[in-house]
């Protein structure tokens, strides 16, 4: 009870400046509003074969869960926004309930896993290894990884549980989350060289680029991530953090989907339209990070003093 009432105590007052709290607050827009918006067309329009429905209903029910966690994340930063302060214990509560339909949301990706895993052993349009690498893999992954891993980071931001061990597992939630972002492009884009032939990449400057910066500049990032992840593990709150190297990685992340989106609309499909295409710009659920920059930039150019092992022992 005494160290609830500490943390109802506590405020968040002067944590961001105006640019970071204008790009927190946009980034939450467009995380609800696209889910809102990708719920709601998918809901309308899903008339498919009974393959697609058992992995698309799940998926619409998933979006659902993500919308609604959007509404309170959006909700949240604009209370925070206006009021200048808020009660830690209340930033608490609401993260914890973000990170609980934000899991539900990547579990309901497991069918198409199973799905994608079952193509190893059908014969059909729908099967073989190109299935498993674009399907299966990703899915499995990221519908078994991101729950765990959002449930303990949801456990650790418990006000009776050590501040640092959330920060640790907010840094894992990070980690995760680009791996399975680089196993997704990835995935899609070896299923379009497997049905377009190598031409597709090497005869196509735009789609050589873009290739490169899915399968190598991605993997790159996530190494990085958890280099960054590992080194500052001993923080015991998020303002120890480098909040420059974090502003790096999110800026990074998403200037990846604006130049690919930028690319599209300069040169349209090269190629020819393909599996690449269709998934970036048609089924990709994640284009809310389009906004990430607008945190990510701010970020950059705040100073705070990195953890190093120095500091954490003393």
């Amino acid at each position: 009870m005494r160290r609830e009432s500490v943390y109802s105590e506590l405020t968040m007052t002067e944590k961001l400046d105006m640019p970071a709290k204008f790009g927190l607050l946009c980034v939450a827009l467009a995380y609800f509003s696209f889910s809102f918006y990708e719920m709601t067309m998918g809901s309308l329009e899903n008339k498919q074969a009974f393959r697609v429905m058992i992995t698309d209903l799940p998926g619409a029910l998933g979006l659902g869960f993500r919308t609604a966690g959007g509404f309170i994340a959006v909700v949240t930063v604009v209370l925070y926004f206006f009021k200048g302060h808020f009660k830690k214990i209340e930033a608490l509560t609401s993260t914890r309930f973000v990170l609980l339909f934000e899991a539900a949301y990547w579990l309901s990706y497991l069918p198409a896993g199973y799905v994608g895993i079952s193509a190893l052993f059908t014969s059909s349009r729908f099967s073989g290894v190109p299935i498993f690498i674009e399907t299966g893999l990703p899915c499995i992954v990221e519908s078994t990884l991101m729950p765990l891993v959002l449930a303990k980071l949801f456990y650790e931001l418990s006000p009776d549980r050590p501040p640092k061990n959330a920060v640790k597992w907010g840094l894992t939630a990070g980690v995760s989350f680009l791996l399975v972002t680089w196993l997704n492009n990835m995935g899609n884009w070896i299923l379009a060289v497997i049905q377009k032939g190598t031409q597709y990449v090497t005869g196509n400057p735009v789609n050589a680029f873009t290739f490169a910066t899915t399968t190598i500049g991605l993997l790159l990032l996530t190494l990085y991530g958890a280099y960054f992840s590992k080194k500052s593990s001993g923080a015991d709150s998020l303002e120890k953090l480098d909040a420059q190297k974090v502003g790096f990685i999110m800026t990074l992340l998403g200037l990846y989907m604006e130049v690919n989106y930028v690319l599209w609309l300069i040169f349209g499909a090269v190629g020819g339209w393909g599996t690449w295409y269709a998934w970036m710009l048609g089924h990709n659920m994640d284009q809310w990070l389009l906004a990430l920059p607008l945190l990510g930039v701010p970020l950059l150019f705040r100073e705070v003093k990195a953890v190093t092992p120095e500091t954490n022992s003393k």
